[in-house]
Parts: structure tokens; sequence; C-alpha cells
């Protein structure tokens, strides 16, 4: 890993600037720390000569020359050298840097003080995951696994909206659509797949409404219902929204996605979360009762302040009334009947991620994922598992809170950490963080291949699919048609197994998740997706299993050089400690290019956690994929007859595997044992 000598070598510099020039910290600028083109150039590059030219009055080669000549020896760099435009060039001591890594690949990570929150997924708990969803729950699930990975405390949370119109919807459904008992759904949800069927009846409320837009008075019956509890609409809620979460996790098991603590909106509002959050807010002034205009009666929020993301809050919102018309600058908080909006409830719940609240839930454990990992649940009711004054439950109290929701929320995040700015809570705002995507569509290709209806307007690229018109690809389809396509390309390769054999289906639901997780996470954040099957499960073009591909070759590798030449891993590590170098050491070597490369992905991970664009990570492990694929073809391991050379290739072969599955595990894949 590179992280640990950058952040030496920083230091270093960061001292030799302070001594030099008798810089005080504040003065010293960031020390940048880049790749050169070349190897032969140097490993690494810094440009901190430029940053200071200005300000020491010296030519950057100048200011260059003085850096290297005062840096001194650092454990695992051979020299520094200063590039006529001013750049210092430093050359990591080859066979040091390898053996250390190679070595220290068994220590653990430092660890960091600071919580982390992430909370994604959340889907309405009213129907079946779709596709959607998957591209919320990878790009949470990896953001999770990759602040872990750096050594930070990360706390995963799925929030369900168990109180809203969606599951109202449902509920109507049932009551007027199929006059349906609670019992009569009770027996209806023990079958498999309930999402499905509720896919369905929430598709067909929805043209229920359209056809008369009166019955949607039941909808806001239905919802009072749900907001007071205590009566069979609400009952039936609950058996709805459980249920269905259930079908929730085991799609999401199916894609390795976990998560610590599921937060149910209803204990928010049976604990009265809100009640005290609501306190805070009158306290430091961030809300008023309007007296006049169309928000009159109603708690309010102003949004005119000039702060850096005021000017980016809509002048309109979903729901105009509540935002006082569309030329409003203030949000409607608490309603004139008394109730609390949505934006009340997030502000609350936002509010106990950080610790504000002196109230907390109860909990209870739901099940244990199958990575083995338990999953909590919030209730408001004491029980005997645990409860507030178990020290062994610590949720909440973050340090950073990542909220992963698509870009059409940005609205309501931006009113979370005005709430918090608010509140004098300005560095809860500033750790108060959306993690924006935007939708996923579908390829003309996929949508037909599936099933679903074309889309008349052929010059775009894409099928826009609708989860409210019961118009799109559920995620459970979707993993299913990978499989059986994974299925006859892997029978097809290998005669020794057969489309039912169980090692078929591990290899096979293995390249469909990393087909399906790294298509998610591949583009950037703010771009629209449109999944193409194809695309997502080439073996050679930029996919999950191309990246699979190459662990499984170089396992081949590994695994032939045992069998033929009884050089195992562990023999292989043990003999470099002793063995000569050269092959390592001359300037142009493939095999430092590749253990190079294989060593930056703690530097990728940490972009990637700084920058929130997991894309990067993605495309590191695919570029890592290439540089390994034309190793192979340039430099044998088995027929090389120069034992040292093939012993050094062999190093460069174990090291870059165990990083692409480090990289794949980072993205919620694995491995398959062959291809």
């Amino acid at each position: 890993m590179i992280l640990p000598i950058q952040n030496t070598l920083r230091t270093r510099i960061q001292d030799v600037l302070a001594e030099l020039y008798e810089l005080k910290p504040a003065d010293i600028p960031d020390i940048n720390i880049q790749y050169p083109p070349k190897r032969t150039m140097g490993d690494l590059g810094i440009t901190v000569a430029f940053e200071l030219a200005r300000t020491l009055r010296k030519a950057p080669r100048a200011i260059a020359n003085e850096i290297v000549q005062s840096i001194g020896s650092i454990q695992g760099i051979s020299h520094a050298e200063a590039a006529p435009n001013g750049y210092v060039n430093v050359f990591l001591d080859r066979a040091v840097f390898t053996r250390h890594v190679l070595v220290r690949h068994t220590e653990p990570r430092p660890g960091q003080t600071s919580k982390a929150i992430v909370e994604h997924t959340a889907i309405n708990p009213n129907k079946a995951a779709h596709i959607g969803h998957l591209r919320n729950a990878a790009l949470g699930d990896t953001l999770a696994r990759v602040l872990r990975f750096l050594g930070n405390p990360v706390e995963v949370q799925n929030y369900i909206d168990d109180t809203g119109v969606q599951v109202a919807d449902v509920i109507v459904g049932f009551q007027q659509l199929e006059k349906a008992t609670n019992a009569h759904v009770k027996t209806l949800s023990e079958q498999s797949r309930f999402d499905y069927y509720c896919w369905d009846l929430y598709a067909r409320v929805t043209g229920w409404y359209d056809e008369d837009k009166s019955r949607l008075q039941y909808r806001t019956d239905t919802l009072h219902a749900l907001e007071s509890g205590s009566n069979e609409s609400a009952e039936l809620g609950a058996l709805i929204a459980h249920s269905i979460v259930d079908c929730h996790l085991a799609t999401m098991a199916r894609l390795n996605v976990d998560y610590d603590l599921l937060t149910w909106e209803s204990d928010i509002l049976r604990l009265h979360f809100w009640s005290q959050a609501f306190e805070i807010l009158q306290a430091a002034g961030a809300v008023y009762l309007e007296t006049t205009g169309p928000q009159t009666g109603c708690w309010v929020m102003p949004i005119t302040e000039s702060n850096s993301d005021a000017s980016t809050i809509p002048e309109t919102t979903e729901d105009d009334n509540e935002s006082g018309g569309p030329k409003s600058r203030t949000k409607v908080i608490v309603r004139s009947n008394g109730t609390v909006t949505y934006v009340g409830k997030d502000i609350a719940y936002q509010f106990w991620k950080f610790g504000i609240l002196d109230k907390d839930f109860y909990y209870q454990q739901h099940a244990k994922q199958p990575s083995g990992r338990d999953c909590w649940s919030t209730t408001s009711t004491p029980n005997d598992h645990t409860n507030t004054a178990d020290s062994t439950i610590a949720f909440g109290h973050a340090d950073s809170v990542y909220n992963v929701i698509d870009t059409r929320q940005s609205y309501l995040q931006q009113l979370l950490k005005k709430a918090l700015t608010a509140t004098k809570h300005t560095n809860e705002a500033a750790h108060s963080v959306h993690v924006s995507y935007e939708m996923v569509a579908l390829s003309h290709a996929t949508a037909r291949s599936l099933g679903q209806p074309g889309d008349t307007d052929t010059s775009r690229p894409f099928v826009e699919v609708s989860g409210r018109k019961g118009l799109g690809v559920k995620a459970d389809d979707l993993l299913d048609l990978l499989i059986t396509a994974a299925k006859k390309e892997v029978v097809a390769r290998h005669s020794d197994l057969t489309q039912d054999s169980p090692e078929t289906e591990n290899i096979s639901t293995a390249i469909a998740v990393a087909a399906v997780r790294y298509f998610m996470i591949k583009y950037s954040r703010g771009k629209l997706i449109a999944f193409d099957i194809d695309e997502a499960m080439s073996f050679e073009g930029e996919s999950g299993p191309y990246i699979q591909y190459a662990i499984v070759r170089a396992t081949n590798i590994l695994r032939k050089l045992e069998a033929q030449q009884g050089c195992s891993e562990v023999n292989i590590l043990d003999e470099i400690q002793t063995l000569e170098d050269s092959a390592l050491t001359q300037p142009s070597s493939d095999i430092w290019e590749l253990l190079f490369e294989s060593s930056r992905l703690d530097d990728i991970a940490d972009q990637a956690a700084r920058t929130l664009e997991l894309s990067v990570l993605a495309k590191y492990a695919f570029s890592l994929a290439q540089s390994f694929n034309t190793f192979y073809h340039r430099c044998p391991v088995i027929a090389e007859t120069d034992p040292a050379v093939r012993l050094w290739r062999a190093v460069a072969v174990i090291y870059c595997r165990r990083q692409l599955k480090e990289a794949l595990d980072l993205m919620g894949c694995e491995a398959p044992s062959r291809m």
C-alpha cells in the first residue's frame, strides 16, 4: 500500500520547508503528491516548489534542488531528484518497498476515531425493489466499505418510511380494491414474493386514483390512521411494511449488501423525537409561526439567508401549498392542523444521528445476515433484548453523516443542513453530506429482453421506467436473468459443469453480482445511466466480470506454478526476502510497473472517500486488470527459465491478484473459483 509512505514523505517535506525557509505551519501549502507518467521519471512527484515560488521569490527548480538536498534518508525511498521544471521526483527502494507491502498486508490498518453513519437504500416498503434502488444500494454499500477499509468506524442505516404515502396507497388497495381483511393479507404475506404482489396492487391503486380524484380522500384518511396508530389500518400498514422490508433485505443480501440498523419512521413518531427537535428549532429562532398569507397557522423555516446552500434551493417544491406558493422562500415544518411534514421528521432523524437529541430508540435484533453480521432494528417499546441504557448499543452519535439519496432530494438535504446551521450546529452541518446520484434507465435492447414496453421516443438512447405505474425492472428479476445468462456461458466453457450443479450456481451468482454492482458505480454519480445487460456481463469490456477474469487467470498461473514446479505462494514470499533483485530494479521493469500500480489501491480508496466519486475505484480496478492482462502476455511466469525472474514475476502476480480481490471486495463483489 502506498499511503503510509506518502504520509511519511509529506511529513518530512513539511519539516524541511519549516526549517529551510522558517515557514510557520499555516504558511506551508498542501503537499500534493502525483504520479509521474513514466516510472523512469520517478514513482512519486511533488509539486510544492511551484506553490512556493511566488512566496519565496525563487525559481521552482531552485526550491526543488534545496528540498532534495535537505530531505535526507527515508525508509523505503531510494533517492529524490529535482527535475528541470521544478518537480521533486521521488524514487522508491523497489525491493524494500515490495517486501514491506507484502509483509504488512496482514497488519491492521490504523483506526480512526471519527464515526460515520452511512444511510442508504431506504426503499419505500410498499413493493419490490427495482433496478433504480440497486444504484443507491451499490453506492451506499461501497462507500461504507471504503470508509471501513480506511479505518473509520462506520454504521450503516436503512430508513424505513412505514407511515408514508406509498404504504398508505397499498393499504387502500387491499381495503378498497380487494376488500381484504388483515388476516387475509397476513396469509398473502407469508407466501413467496409478496413484494411482487404489492407491486402490481400499487400500480392498480394509482390507476384507480386517476379515474376519480375524489378517491384520494382514502389516502388522506389512511395517512392519519397511520400517524395515530392503534387501529386496523395502522396494524395492516405494519404488517405490509415489515413483510416488504424482509423481502428487500433478502434482495439486497443477494447483492452482498448489509445493514447495522433499520430505522423505522413510526418509531420516530411514537417516541416523539420531533417534539424535542421542534423545541431546539424554536429556541434557536430557526422556525416561526406564520400569521399571514397561505401559510397562516403553520410553523415555517425561512430559506432566505445568504449562505452557500440557500442560493441553490428552488423556489418551487413538489408541494406548493406547504411551501406557500411557487414564490415562497419559507418551508412549512408543521402544518396548521398541527401535523409535522416529512421535512420535520427528517430533521428530527438527522438531529438524532448526530446525537443532538437527548432521546434514543429502543432496539431489538432483527436478523442474522448471510455475512454473519447482526442487523438491528429500532423499536418504540422496551423489550427483553436491549434498551437505551444498554452500554453495548451505541447507535447514532456520528461525527459525519452520509445520506445516499437521488438528486431529486437535493432540496430536502439542503434543508437538513440549514436546520443544523440555524441551531448553531455548524460543525454537524459541515459534516452532513448528501451523496446524490442520477437515475437508472434501460438501454432499448435490455428493455426488450426484459419484456418492457418500448419507448416511442427512439431518439433517446434509453427507456425510462416508473415504479408508480408498474413499469420497471424488479431487482430480483434482473439478478435471475443475469445468473441464467452467466450459467450458459460457464457451462459452455467447462464440460464438467452442468446447469444445476452448486458450483455453477455459485460461479454464476458471483458473476451476476459483479456485473450489476460494477455497472452501478463505474459511472460518475451525476450521470444518468442506461443499464445494458450485454455491457454489464461482458468478459472483455469495462465490467465486473472482466476484473474477475483477471483474478481467475492469476489464480491459474499460481496453481500451475505450484503443481509443476513446487512453488507455493508461501514459499515464493519467503524466498524473495533474500532473492537477487535486478529483475525488479532495472529502469524499465514490467514487474515493478505492475507491483507499483497494484500498491495504489489505498490511495484510490482515499480519493474515492474524499471526493465521494466511487467511480474512481471502479476505473482503477479495471485499469489494474488491464495492466495485469498486458503483463500476462508480455511476461510469462511458468515458461521463464531464469529462476529469479520467474519468482519476481510470480510475486507481481500474487500482489496484483491480492489487490484486485480487495478492490472487488470494496465494491461488494467476489472472484469465483473459475469462469
